[in-house]
């Protein structure tokens, strides 16, 4: 009876260790790919999508201009008497900027009146002489058409001599003169050129899907190449028709520049309002993947990344606008996208 318990207790010492060493068999067979799948997860990082609000601006290129610009010449040729005005300085509409030599036009223009006192005596004793029937319809005629010639070469003369004194068009700042006292001046000679800088145009042209949303009296900013100052400007006039090889339309602003910080001919900047938006969903640049059609972003969806095609708008410094695709409350991965398959297991660390 003492040898049958023994043998029992022998038989239950065996099965438990049995039991003990296929526990402990399966443990180890278990824990190599417990830790090949711990390897496979990729840890990305990630945000969770949040509406918000979201001026839509459109930035482009343009250029200022001056709003009035002329280069001055002299309408006769002639000897240049006087400069009156100094480089680089203000001047005001109607003022005297240079005189060429009137001599020859003064001694024509006596000369004319002469002839024409003359013409106006004998056309006056002519019309006498017809009254009285003296002379025929024909003679006063002739006599007139002298008196008439006379009087048109008078004024045509006084018109020459009135151009021998230039001036300001307009007021504005005279640039670098290229003749001087004594310099012989023809139509063709260059003498300095005038600007109005007191306000300038920007010229800018936008894409024409956005052509629609363009109107008169819309204020844009800009900021120009040597400055980061801020400036505004209104849209004052619209070209008709969208540029056939650029596929763009063409505007023009004005900007005041009372202070004279801006100068024509400078790139600039421009920042144009489109529209607010309450409910837009804005993603970090690095976020969005090109594809052949479009873009895509990935997205976690149970532990896993999936690739969702996504239509875009409007883009800033460091984030895009997207239209569609993806909604508020999604968590879109930022971080890695590009070694990502669908489907590959991820670890998201959320930022703001």
């Amino acid at each position: 009876m003492k040898k049958r318990y023994i043998i029992l207790t022998i038989i239950i010492c065996g099965l438990i260790a049995l039991i003990a060493y296929r526990i402990s068999a399966n443990s180890k067979a278990s824990s190599p790919k417990k830790a090949q799948a711990t390897a496979n997860i990729m840890g990305v990082e990630g945000q969770v999508l949040k509406a918000e609000k979201f001026a839509e601006n459109l930035t482009l290129s343009g250029t200022l201009e001056a709003n009035e610009e002329i280069e001055i010449r002299s309408e006769i040729s002639g000897i240049v008497e006087s400069i009156n005005f100094q480089e680089g300085k203000k001047v005001s509409k109607g003022q005297v900027l240079f005189k060429v030599n009137d001599i020859e036009l003064r001694a024509q223009l006596s000369q004319v009146k002469t002839a024409q006192q003359l013409a106006s005596e004998n056309q006056r004793r002519a019309k006498l002489l017809l009254e009285k029937q003296a002379i025929s319809q024909e003679e006063f005629d002739v006599s007139n058409a002298d008196f008439e010639s006379a009087r048109a070469q008078s004024d045509l003369i006084a018109a020459q001599l009135s151009k021998t004194t230039v001036r300001a068009p307009f007021s504005g700042t005279i640039g670098l003169r290229s003749i001087s006292k004594g310099t012989y001046v023809t139509p063709t000679t260059p003498i300095a050129n005038l600007v109005n800088t007191s306000q300038l145009k920007l010229t800018f042209a936008v894409p024409e899907k956005y052509v629609s949303r363009m109107e008169v009296g819309t204020v844009l900013t800009f900021t120009t190449s040597n400055s980061k100052e801020e400036h505004t400007a209104k849209i004052y006039a619209i070209e008709p028709q969208v540029d056939i090889a650029t596929r763009t339309l063409k505007m023009r602003a004005i900007a005041e520049n009372k202070e004279g910080k801006l100068y024509p001919g400078t790139f600039s900047n421009v920042t144009l309002p489109l529209t607010t938006v309450d409910d837009a969903l804005l993603v970090p640049t690095e976020a969005l993947i090109p594809i052949q059609n479009g873009k895509k972003i990935f997205v976690v969806e149970n532990g896993k990344a999936k690739e969702v095609e996504v239509e875009t708008g409007v883009r800033t410094d460091k984030s895009v606008r997207v239209l569609s695709g993806i909604k508020e409350g999604d968590t879109i991965l930022t971080s890695g996208v590009m070694s990502l398959r669908n489907g590959t297991p991820v670890q998201v660390n959320l930022k703001n």
